[in-house]
């Protein structure tokens, strides 16, 4: 199986926080899943902690490679710039990751690469994997909670992300 690929600053297990979920559903393809991920407007409609999308210099609703956007998830505005964008191919995983930020102070700024890779398996299922990592003192805060919110959340993200796939919710 194919994993994330990490700037050395955001290397899981070197930061403040960092969070991992994965699903691997039969009856999906990359391809299926794939415009659920890559269309933030879509985000949502699936996932409830997603909210306020905009694009920059009239981007989107697509992501492209060199797409800057921002969104509120986990009550922070967040600022983001795809670092990362490479639609399903045969052979290949898609693959989609984004720095954001949140500004503000050494208190309360945040800085996050969220990245997801989609790859099919045999057999006809697809494995969609989420990972983040974090660092500033929200990110220390994030780390402390129990239950954690970013496991939480994330896994809520992506079993939204599958059914919306599987149900074929429409996006527009």
């Amino acid at each position: 199986m194919h994993y994330i690929f990490w700037p050395e600053q955001y290397l899981p297990g070197t930061t403040d926080n960092y969070c991992s979920n994965e699903v691997i559903i039969a009856g999906l393809s990359s391809d299926e899943v794939w415009p659920y991920l890559s269309n933030p407007f879509a985000w949502p409609k699936y996932y409830s902690n997603s909210s306020d999308i905009e694009f920059d210099n009239n981007g989107g609703p697509e992501f492209t490679a060199d797409s800057r956007f921002r969104f509120r998830t986990f009550g922070f505005p967040i600022e983001a710039e795809i670092t990362e964008f490479v639609p399903p191919s045969e052979g290949g995983p898609a693959r989609l990751a984004w720095h954001g930020w949140a500004e503000g102070d050494e208190e309360t700024r945040l800085d996050v690469i969220h990245a997801w890779l989609i790859e099919d398996l045999p057999g006809g299922r697809v494995r969609i994997l989420t990972q983040e990592s974090q660092i500033g003192k929200p990110a220390q805060e994030l780390a402390k909670a129990k239950p954690n919110p970013m496991i939480n959340g994330h896994q809520d993200w992506l079993e939204g992300l599958a059914d919306a796939a599987k149900n074929k919710l429409a996006i527009g």
